[in-house]
């Protein structure tokens, strides 16, 4: 998806405006949870997330979302990444 399209989506769905998040090449989150429903373009790079639902691969174009409190954990490329996100409070 094209970033004019997500921000589109983003507003349209009640979305709060994304913010740029920028991780290190190889850097990992150990598991845990955010207050709030998260809803994500990769810009650049690569982003492993793992849920219950099992592990996947994000790439440039992808988009990637987590509910409220659902719980995950990160792994960053080799390049690190660069992503969008957009926030909705619980």
């Amino acid at each position: 998806m094209d970033k004019a399209a997500f921000l589109a989506q983003l507003a349209h769905d009640g979305f709060q405006p994304p913010v740029l998040v920028e991780r290190e090449p190889h850097g990992r989150l150990e598991v845990h949870a955010h207050p709030f429903e998260a809803r994500a373009l990769i810009i650049d790079g690569e982003l492993w997330l793992r849920t219950v639902a099992g592990e996947r691969l994000y790439q440039a174009g992808d988009i990637f979302h987590l509910a409220a409190h659902e719980y995950h954990a990160e792994g960053f490329g080799p390049e690190g990444v660069r992503y969008l996100v957009g926030r909705r409070p619980a």
